[in-house]
């Protein structure tokens, strides 16, 4: 591999974000515009449908990013996992393959691919370091996203060891914030609670029934904080293992029940189905090799909480459904 040394990323190079319109590409277009990046390159998915390879090499030849952050996936929560496993994992795998394939035919310098914490064994010792990639089963209700995101950050590693290009990726933890999927059926397990309490409130219902039994410990990054970490990492990092981000610390389904209904407002009764799947004990990040590089969540859960709850309020007709 020829040398590489991460430095500070030319502010008025071509920078393409692949999902720019997502809750993490759109994250993504805040920190760079506001860093100062003038050629921002950006497109919705009915102006380029990433799965149509043709289309995708097209747009990189025209375009020629020098940087690319993939953001772009097809996301959803356990129920939507559950019954769509072919659309996560095929639409995953041929969003990945082709950006990557065409970055690498136009010369892309630097990409950023981004991942999710669920590419861990669903049994994986806690706190989950980088290592514990692909060393046991995975959590069944996300199977095939996780498989997706795993064949990235291979594809990643591949690139480096075959064409030598100082390409990174990234494992974020659980996920919140302004433009977040609020809809019933697809949204996870944060913008779902806000959701839910919020028109509890609205209709004074006496009690909101929660799925699961509220025991499952999870941990939760603002996307704010993502996109101000994967900057830090474009530029401060490189090497063929992927990167934890996340805060460290994780909290119990039920007290972040209990957490966003008293920002909501709502203040009847919360139950759990418990005939209904938990999902993976414990996801808890161990991000010593982030904070290694220089970098910490700064942005708390709590207030994290209260700015999207504003953002939905705004918001509130505009959302998913």
């Amino acid at each position: 591999m020829t040398a590489f040394t991460p430095g500070r990323l030319d502010r008025s190079s071509p920078f393409y974000v692949a999902g720019h319109g997502g809750l993490v590409g759109s994250a993504l277009w805040r920190k760079l515009t506001a860093e100062g990046f003038t050629k921002m390159v950006g497109r919705t998915s009915k102006e380029l449908d990433l799965r149509n390879r043709a289309a995708v090499f097209a747009f990189f030849e025209r375009e020629r990013p020098r940087y690319v952050a993939l953001a772009a996936a097809k996301v959803g929560g356990i129920l939507a996992n559950k019954t769509y496993p072919v659309d996560f994992l095929s639409d995953n795998v041929q969003i990945q393959v082709n950006v990557m394939d065409a970055a690498h035919r136009y010369g892309v310098e630097r990409l950023l691919f981004l991942g999710s914490s669920c590419i861990y064994p669903k049994l994986a010792p806690q706190p989950l370091k980088e290592e514990y990639l692909l060393t046991g089963p995975l959590e069944e209700t996300n199977e095939a996203y996780a498989i997706a995101k795993i064949s990235g950050i291979m594809q990643v590693q591949a690139v480096r060891q075959q064409y030598g290009l100082p390409w990174i990726s990234a494992m974020p933890t659980n996920l919140y914030g302004p433009g977040d999927n609020f809809s019933a059926q697809g949204s996870h397990v944060l913008p779902a609670l806000i959701r839910r309490f919020d028109e509890a409130r609205i209709r004074e219902e006496a009690s909101v029934t929660n799925w699961g039994t509220g025991a499952p410990r999870r941990e939760f990054l603002h996307v704010d904080d993502l996109a101000d970490a994967c900057l830090h990492l474009l530029e401060n990092y490189d090497g063929p293992e992927h990167v934890n981000v996340g805060v460290g610390e994780d909290l119990t389904i039920k007290e972040l029940a209990g957490l966003v209904a008293a920002t909501v407002g709502y203040k009847g009764a919360i139950e759990w189905d418990a005939t209904k799947p938990d999902g993976t004990p414990r996801k808890l990040m161990d991000v010593r090799k982030l904070e290694s590089l220089g970098w910490t969540a700064r942005i708390s859960l709590k207030e994290g909480i209260e700015s999207t709850y504003a953002w939905f309020e705004d918001n509130r007709n505009g959302v998913r459904d």
